[in-house]
């Protein structure tokens, strides 16, 4: 068995999420969130040289040596999927891998709230997945194409870098281009998207103007497009949208967002009372107020919105934590880590609300 084969067996065996290799350095995994030894001895140049050469995919090898970076997928025999990227730190090639589950999982595997699961029955319009590195955008985004997959008839084409989860098809038809295998780049595949037939879009990060555009003209025209965003909070989705765009394109994007964003959900991962993965999750949906609120460029009034919206099924992360802490999910010192704002969480806790979301929207 190869010094890679054993690491990653034993890594999925430990129930590590992440691995990391660098020379002269024992691999680290991620087990429940925290970093912690392998066990393993130090790699020495000359095995990260082979680790390297063993999993670079050919058609990367002359993009890693102009650029000093690389993403793709790497499948192990008895390990498993996992995405891979390799990057230059002080001119040696380090790793970082992520193990990709192979089941899909549901909204119930992943104990998100029931209010997420409409967000698969959408039929048009635009759904993003917000949260930091490592908050599980795309494990959500997975559950809700497996859910599409599992009761709808439908054309879904992903547009991934590097493609994680594999889909089988089910009621739907589904086919998944990895960038850089199956194509030239994003712009590039995005640009023949509308030729393909599809119903549903998964673009796997709104990373520039030109994901951007493609889906607002997918969803004017009646598709409904998923993708991952970087933002730490659902109202901030927007403007980060709109900071990609010069000032003068700025109102044009946002009215278009107003007309076609279906709604987003903002994830950060905790820890519950045995140790194990549990989501907070804001959700914004574009109701006629945050729609109201997206035209007449108030964006600073979205989180009042959304903490006001609870009977349109959105919800703040502050709402999220307190159902966990009432139910015996969580702690209250693992929810006040979380919370965007822990004062506020801590009064509700004694049974103290203050409506300040209705005051800031009535002003």
């Amino acid at each position: 068995m190869s010094i890679l084969a054993d690491l990653l067996k034993n890594a999925v065996d430990a129930g590590a999420s992440d691995v990391h290799l660098k020379s002269n350095q024992e691999p680290f995994f991620r087990v429940h969130g925290r970093l912690g030894s392998s066990g393993f001895d130090e790699l020495t140049a000359s095995q990260m040289q082979q680790i390297v050469d063993n999993i670079l995919p050919s058609h990367l090898t002359e993009v890693f040596k102009e650029t000093h970076e690389a993403d793709f997928s790497h499948t192990e025999q008895g390990a498993g999927r996992f995405r891979v990227n390799i990057f230059m730190a002080q001119g040696v090639a380090t790793v970082a891998m992520r193990h990709v589950k192979t089941a899909i999982p549901t909204f119930s595997d992943l104990r998100l709230p029931p209010q997420v699961s409409k967000f698969s029955k959408v039929e048009r319009g635009i759904v993003l997945v917000t949260g930091t590195t490592g908050s599980g955008k795309s494990t959500t985004l997975a559950a809700v194409i497996g859910e599409i997959n599992r009761t709808q008839k439908r054309r879904i084409i992903t547009v991934e870098d590097p493609v994680e989860y594999i889909f089988d098809d089910d009621q739907s038809v589904i086919t998944q281009r990895e960038v850089g295998l199956d194509t030239l780049s994003f712009s590039n595949a995005l640009k023949h998207l509308m030729r393909q037939d599809p119903d549903v879009i998964l673009i796997g990060e709104m990373r520039d103007s030109t994901s951007i555009r493609t889906a607002l003209l997918a969803a004017e025209t009646g598709h409904l497009v998923l993708s991952t965003l970087h933002a730490g909070s659902a109202d901030l989705a927007v403007p980060r949208m709109l900071d990609v765009f010069p000032a003068r394109e700025q109102d044009q994007i946002r009215m278009a967002l107003a007309g076609n964003l279906y709604g987003v959900i903002c994830q950060r991962l905790m820890r519950d009372t045995r140790n194990s993965a549990v989501p907070a999750v804001e959700i914004m949906i574009n109701t006629p107020t945050v729609r109201k609120l997206l035209q007449k460029n108030q964006l600073d009034m979205l989180g009042a919105a959304i903490e006001t919206g609870e009977d349109d099924g959105m919800q703040t992360f502050n709402q999220s934590i307190f159902k966990l802490i009432k139910s015996g999910t969580i702690t209250e010192t693992e929810g006040m880590r979380f919370a965007t704002n822990p004062e506020s969480l801590r009064m509700n806790l004694q049974g103290i609300f203050l409506d300040e979301g209705r005051r800031i929207l009535g002003q």
